[in-house]
């Protein structure tokens, strides 16, 4: 669960620090001028962006806010994507343009999987009672519940007259 939350609260920082890398990673390993352009232009917005949107996604679940924890496919696809995007700052040119092409591909991929489980957790398959306190979610039926009917009791409440 440890690993789950610290992906939770690394969401917000990467859009920020990951950025920040690409710029730091073409000073450091003398990239070019073309490459700096790629950085300022497409890479520093491009990750930055997509890196909001999808932490959006992912915080859009209740059961991520409620357990403030990401989902085990969230750490798989936000550690590979984040991997790939911190190799692209190390700017090597034997293998820079596959990787950049993976990076791509890995996330869209990501932000299909964060689309996917947010319309899964979103789809009506619990009954959510309002509470006082908030709400409450009560899960589904087994499906190995007796099918006898059940003594069902509805209290109304009585209107009292206003007193204007």
């Amino acid at each position: 669960m440890w690993l789950r939350r610290a992906f939770y609260g690394w969401l917000i920082p990467a859009a920020f620090l990951l950025p920040l890398w690409l710029l730091i990673g073409w000073g450091v390993y003398n990239a070019g001028g073309w490459a700096f352009l790629w950085v300022l232009f497409l890479a520093i917005p491009g990750v930055f962006l997509w890196q909001l949107l999808l932490t959006l996604l992912v915080r859009a679940r209740g059961t991520v806010r409620a357990h403030r924890a990401v989902s085990w496919w969230d750490v798989l696809g936000f550690g590979a994507w984040h991997l790939l995007v911190i190799s692209l700052g190390f700017f090597n040119p034997a293998w820079w343009a596959p990787v950049m092409v993976v990076t791509v591909l890995a996330g869209v991929g990501l932000f299909w999987l964060e689309l996917w489980q947010l319309w899964s957790e979103a789809k009506p398959s619990q009954l959510v009672l309002r509470t006082a306190e908030g709400l409450a979610y009560m899960p589904p039926m087994s499906p190995h519940a007796s099918a006898e009917p059940q003594e069902v009791i509805v209290i109304a409440e009585k209107q009292r007259p206003s007193a204007s």
